[in-house]
């Protein structure tokens, strides 16, 4: 089946089309204005989702080679993320499916992250260890099946992603921070400086980053007053990439000893990190574990992932199961969305 899938969570316009694991376009729009505000700034964020969406929606028809008429169903993100930017991609799926009498298939954005490891690799097998991290998610999951999911632990305060585009900002170095720090920490040293490993003992599976925010701030402030010098700032960004790295690695590695699960999936937008990935690659192969890793596409926020767990439910349910236009956006937090323990099933959720 011919999915076309829409993205919108975030700053990413995303519009994919998807054939199964086949991916037929995957077009990506990010939005760079944020950059100069060191973060997403919302407003600006749902007006740029609505200038750009049409655009890349016959922009993905193109790349893909097949016409609207084609697409056997219409999937949308419709929860969790920005509220406005969450409207404009769910109200453009709902013309569209309207207009061309197609089923519409809502899809929760943190599921296509468990998921998108199977996207990557469709020899992979359940049951898997997921693991999401992103700018506002880091959370681990126990996925089953494509249609049922354990949530085993979260952040109780800020994502990896957002501490890393903190420290970016302590430093001076601009938004994203992900993709900087981890660019300059090549260059440095991960154990010039000590920074903190919050809850890396704390046997259970969740996170916390605030703290290792606070430390930095502090650090700087103490050592430098806020100006460390340059020839630092690679040790400075080695190290506490090293710090939060730590911690992803030792809890999904310890979810996967506990419940004797071998495969892992590491997904969202700080999934794309090299040092992340060498480690766990690393640790993967001296346990005899497997680890997958999407693609640096499918790691950031995308259509292909959300349109290829619409094709799993579409299959399971059919078409007519998705004739309901009624389903609102959710822009829920993911500890009050997704309760540790209990488990999930995607074909029975009330959407």
């Amino acid at each position: 089946m011919l999915i076309l899938a829409i993205e919108s969570s975030c700053d990413e316009t995303s519009i994919a089309v998807v054939d199964g694991n086949k991916i037929l376009s995957n077009v990506i729009s990010s939005q760079f204005v944020h950059s100069k505000y060191g973060g997403v700034v919302p407003e600006i964020a749902s007006r740029a989702h609505l200038r750009i969406i049409n655009e890349i929606y016959h922009q993905s028809l193109k790349e893909a080679t097949v016409s609207i008429e084609n697409i056997d169903a219409i999937a949308v993100t419709n929860q969790p993320g920005l509220l406005g930017s969450l409207i404009v991609g769910v109200n453009f799926a709902k013309g569209l499916a309207l207009k061309f009498n197609k089923p519409i298939i809502p899809v929760d954005h943190i599921e296509g992250h468990i998921y998108s490891g199977f996207l990557e690799d469709p020899t992979l097998e359940f049951p898997a260890i997921a693991m999401v991290v992103s700018g506002g998610h880091t959370a681990i999951f126990k996925a089953d099946s494509f249609n049922q999911y354990t949530t085993l632990g979260l952040t109780r305060d800020d994502a990896a992603g957002e501490a890393f585009d903190k420290i970016s900002k302590l430093l001076g170095l601009g938004y994203p921070g992900g993709p900087i720090i981890d660019k300059l920490a090549k260059l440095g040293n991960p154990q010039a400086f000590n920074f903190p490993r919050t809850m890396y003992n704390s046997n259970d599976y969740d996170f916390s980053f605030s703290g290792l925010k606070t430390s930095f701030k502090n650090f700087l402030e103490h050592n430098y007053d806020n100006h460390p010098p340059k020839e630092i700032i690679p040790d400075l960004a080695a190290s506490v990439q090293s710090a939060i790295v730590d911690v992803l690695i030792k809890k999904v590695f310890a979810a996967s000893d506990e419940y004797n699960i071998k495969n892992i999936v590491i997904g969202g937008g700080v999934s794309a990190n090299s040092f992340l990935r060498e480690q766990a690659f690393a640790k993967a192969q001296a346990e005899n574990k497997r680890v997958v890793f999407p693609a640096i596409t499918l790691s950031m926020d995308n259509a292909a992932m959300i349109g290829f767990l619409a094709d799993k439910k579409l299959s399971e349910l059919g078409g007519d199961a998705f004739r309901d236009f009624t389903f609102i956006c959710g822009a829920n937090s993911l500890r009050s969305k997704y309760p540790k323990k209990k488990k999930i099933n995607l074909i029975n959720k009330n959407y």
